[in-house]
C-alpha cells in the first residue's frame, strides 16, 4: 500500500508543508545486487514509457533495425516521449514513408501537441504527434520485417508484442508472462517489480555478460538515446535537461504517473523509482537527487536546484516555497 513508503518529496509555501510525497526507489547493479533501495521495492508497478528501450530490443536483436538502416536519431525516436515538435513529427513521417506508410498505419491514436510553438499554431491532434509515435514506427519496422501483420502490432497475443514481452522477462526476471496494462498509446505495458526494473536499466548500464545480440542492442539503444536527448523528450523537459546536465554520464527516461528509470554506465547501475501518487514534478526531483547522490550530476548545476530544491514562485515572482527531496541517511 502507499503509505507502507516513505515521504521522499515534500512542498511547502513558508513554514507549511503543503504536500507529501511518498514512493520507492532501487539502484542496482548488473548482477542483480541493490546498491540503494528505499520503500517497497519488491511491489510490481507499471513502469510505462520508462521501459520504451526495453520495448525496443526486438527491433534490434532482430536485425530489423539494421536491415532498414535505421539511424541513431530513429532509434532515440523509438525510445522517446516527446513534445510534438517539429525536428521529432518530420523525422517519424520520414520514416513511415521510407516504409510506404502514413500515419494511419499508427496506432497510438492523435494527440494533441506538447510543443509551444505547435500549441500556438493550433495545430490538430494527429498521430504523428502523439509522444509514443517514434515508439509505435518501431513496432512497425518490426512487424515488417518478421511479416507479422501491420495492424495487429499492438495484439498482446501477436508477435511483435509477444517478443516484447519475452525481451521484459528476460531483462527483469519476472514472471512469464507477466500481466500487463494498457498504456495511453494502446501499447500493453507490463508489470514487474521495482528492483526487476532497475536491474533492466543496470543491464544496459553493463551488458558485458549479455549475449552478441544483445550486448549490441543495449549498448547502441542507451547511446542513441545519450547522444539525442532532445528527441528522445524535448525542449525543457527534464529527460534532455538532466542528461544534458550530467554530461551524458546518465540516460534517464521518464514514465507517466511518477516513475522514473535511469542508466549510469560508468558505474554499471540502474535505477527505477516510483512517486505513490503519480506526481510527475515529484518524480523528476527524486531522480535528480539521485542522480547527483551517484556522483554523476553536481549538486550545484542550476539543473539540479531546478529539479531537486525547486523554488516556488507567486505571479509577482517571489519566492513562497519550494519543492525538496528527502533521501534517508
Amino acid at each position: 500500500m502507499p503509505d507502507a513508503n516513505p515521504l521522499l518529496v515534500t512542498t511547502s509555501r513558508g513554514s507549511i508543508t503543503e504536500n507529501r510525497h511518498t514512493g520507492a526507489f532501487a539502484i542496482v547493479d548488473a548482477d542483480g545486487a541493490i546498491r540503494a533501495a528505499c520503500g517497497d521495492i519488491a511491489r510490481p508497478v507499471l513502469p510505462r514509457s520508462s521501459v520504451k528501450m526495453l520495448q525496443a530490443l526486438p527491433l534490434m536483436e532482430s536485425g530489423a533495425a539494421a536491415s532498414a538502416r535505421l539511424t541513431d536519431e530513429q532509434l532515440a525516436l523509438a525510445c522517446a516521449s516527446h513534445e510534438g515538435a517539429p525536428l521529432h513529427i518530420d523525422r517519424v513521417a520520414a520514416w513511415l514513408g521510407a516504409m510506404g506508410l502514413d500515419d494511419s498505419a499508427l496506432l497510438c491514436g492523435p494527440q494533441p501537441p506538447r510543443d509551444r510553438a505547435m500549441k500556438a499554431a493550433r495545430v490538430p491532434p494527429s498521430r504523428l504527434l502523439n509522444n509514443c509515435s517514434g515508439k509505435h514506427t518501431g513496432f512497425l519496422t518490426y512487424a515488417r520485417h518478421i511479416g507479422a501483420p501491420l495492424g495487429a502490432y499492438l495484439d498482446p497475443d501477436g508477435r511483435v508484442q509477444r517478443d516484447v514481452a519475452r525481451a521484459f522477462v528476460e531483462t527483469t526476471a519476472c514472471d512469464a508472462p507477466p500481466a500487463y496494462g494498457i498504456d495511453g498509446c494502446s501499447a500493453p505495458n507490463f508489470i514487474a517489480p521495482l528492483s526487476g526494473i532497475a536491474h533492466a536499466m543496470a543491464l544496459f548500464a553493463d551488458p558485458s555478460a549479455q549475449g552478441p545480440a544483445r550486448r549490441a542492442a543495449m549498448i547502441r539503444l542507451r547511446d542513441a538515446m545519450r547522444e539525442n536527448p532532445l528527441l528522445i523528450s524535448g525542449e525543457g523537459r527534464a529527460c534532455a535537461a538532466l542528461i544534458g546536465a550530467s554530461d551524458g554520464r546518465a540516460i534517464v527516461k521518464t514514465g507517466a504517473d511518477g516513475v522514473y528509470t535511469g542508466i549510469i554506465p560508468e558505474r554499471g547501475i540502474g535505477f527505477c523509482l516510483k512517486i505513490d501518487d503519480g506526481n510527475r514534478a515529484a518524480a523528476e526531483a527524486l531522480c535528480a537527487a539521485l542522480l547527483v547522490s551517484q556522483g554523476v550530476l553536481d549538486d550545484a548545476h542550476p539543473v539540479t536546484a531546478r529539479y531537486a530544491r525547486t523554488p516556488l514562485r507567486n505571479f509577482n515572482d517571489e519566492i513562497i516555497g519550494e519543492r525538496r527531496v528527502h533521501l534517508p541517511a
